[in-house]
């Protein structure tokens, strides 16, 4: 890689970092939130759809917003906004000011997504080499270290204003010094390159094929993340210090994956990627569920990130490739569509689970994966001409 592009890559990576941190302080502050406001459990649940439809309100812009201004200012405004929003957390006593500031936050978060994604596609194309895959393990990477220092500082009794409040100062210097350096445009990056990759001439049809195999993978992503500790305790019996180690050990599994996917992407055609990827994780899903010992579970969990790390990342980068689609407006619609799947598939399978059974909820992940797996090989499979050799 030219030395010039060293400290874009680096400050891209930091941004993504920043973006896993600000979401796992959120998370460890639900409970917080929760007390301080006095809610209930409809009125959080609300409260978290406020943070959802603000970020779909800002993902139906984000892709003109990122064309017009550039990724770097768009990801400066918004992730200063985002960090802000993360210290007014408990700034007030008003459920209704809670509301507009997790709506805020949605739409920022969402928008800052896009603008870094697309900063990373930028990258990708002016260096010639794969990025994507380990942008978003400093996203995993970010959401670990934000979470240990949330759960460090509530160890130690620490008031939650004073880690919300630490966190956004760093949050705000992070964020202004990630998007001081200037990106490659897009634009100048070898446009015939295009034609070897997925969805050539196939257009905004490819793109929507994109953002549907997004909502697949996301679906299974989120009912990993809310589903499979859940899953430990009701299902199998484990003891709440084992039964958290489900989380762990899936985000760990995928941050590490993430690390070697880029060296994955450059080795293997993105389809074959996929495919092997998505079965993967169907495979440890599957015997997760069968083998009903914890155990075993924590190592099939971790089956299934590797498995799951890489789907997000190859799409995007197909999704900014697409020839006659704008690299911010293409992952855009991706992220939409993903977002979707990812809000929809964990109250599924909580229907599902209070019908039947968590477990037969959770085979939900076992089918999306086995879903993607099939139509992932078929939609990124190169079309005819000259020979890529991989996404």
């Amino acid at each position: 890689m030219p030395f010039s592009l060293d400290r874009p890559v680096w400050a891209v990576r930091l941004q993504f970092f920043i973006s896993g941190f600000l979401f796992a302080t959120w998370g460890v502050h639900v409970p917080t939130v929760r007390a301080h406001y006095d809610l209930d459990e409809q009125r959080l649940a609300l409260t978290m759809l406020a943070a959802g439809v603000g970020a779909l309100c800002g993902l139906a812009f984000a892709g003109r917003w990122v064309g017009r201004w550039g990724p770097q200012r768009v990801a400066c405004l918004t992730g200063l906004v985002a960090a802000l929003t993360v210290m007014a957390l408990l700034a007030s006593g008003s459920w209704v000011l809670l509301l507009a500031t997790m709506c805020v936050f949605g739409a920022a978060g969402s928008v800052y997504d896009v603008a870094m994604n697309a900063g990373g596609a930028a990258l990708e194309a002016a260096s010639g080499r794969r990025l994507m895959s380990r942008f978003h393990a400093l996203f995993s990477f970010g959401g670990m270290a934000g979470a240990a220092f949330g759960s460090a500082l509530l160890r130690v009794q620490a008031p939650p204003v004073l880690h919300l409040v630490l966190t956004g100062v760093a949050a705000v210097a992070a964020v202004w010094w990630a998007t001081r350096p200037a990106l490659p445009d897009m634009s100048a990056a070898p446009a015939a390159s295009e034609s070897r990759h997925f969805g050539a001439g196939r257009g905004r049809g490819a793109l929507w094929m994109l953002g549907a195999l997004a909502a697949i993978g996301l679906v299974a992503e989120g009912a990993m993340y809310d589903w499979s500790v859940l899953y430990m305790q009701r299902e199998l019996g484990s003891e709440p210090a084992l039964s958290a180690l489900a989380y762990a050990s899936f985000s760990v599994a995928m941050g590490l994956a993430r690390l070697v996917g880029d060296a994955a992407r450059a080795r293997w055609p993105a389809h074959r990627l996929m495919a092997g990827s998505a079965l993967l994780a169907a495979a440890g899903m599957a015997v997760a569920l069968a083998g009903r010992h914890p155990v075993l579970a924590l190592v099939c969990f971790a089956l299934v990130g590797l498995g799951l790390a890489n789907v997000i990342p190859v799409l995007f980068a197909a999704a900014s490739r697409l020839p006659g689609v704008p690299a911010a407006n293409g992952i855009a619609v991706v992220s939409s569509l993903g977002y979707l799947g990812f809000m929809a598939g964990p109250p599924v399978i909580g229907f599902i689970a209070q019908h039947r059974s968590l477990t037969a909820g959770l085979m939900t992940v076992v089918v999306f994966a086995v879903l993607l797996a099939v139509a992932g090989a078929r939609a990124l499979r190169p079309v005819p001409g000259p020979r890529l050799g991989s996404m």
